[in-house]
């Protein structure tokens, strides 16, 4: 797998997170616990974007 392939792979799971954090938060009994996990492996992500980003340029 090319960096390019695994940086949209990464970022399509980036985005991913991001709408189920958001409909997590919207619930009335939203768990702050499992929110702060997924927020967690969402900047995990970004991390690794960047850092493979940074390797192409």
């Amino acid at each position: 797998m090319t960096i390019e392939a695994r940086i949209r792979e990464l970022g399509n799971r980036h985005r991913s997170l991001d709408e189920t954090i958001q409909q997590e938060a919207r619930r009335p009994t939203a768990d702050p616990i499992q929110i702060r996990e997924l927020k967690q492996r969402k900047l995990r992500l970004k991390e690794e974007i960047t850092s493979l980003e940074a390797r192409i340029h």
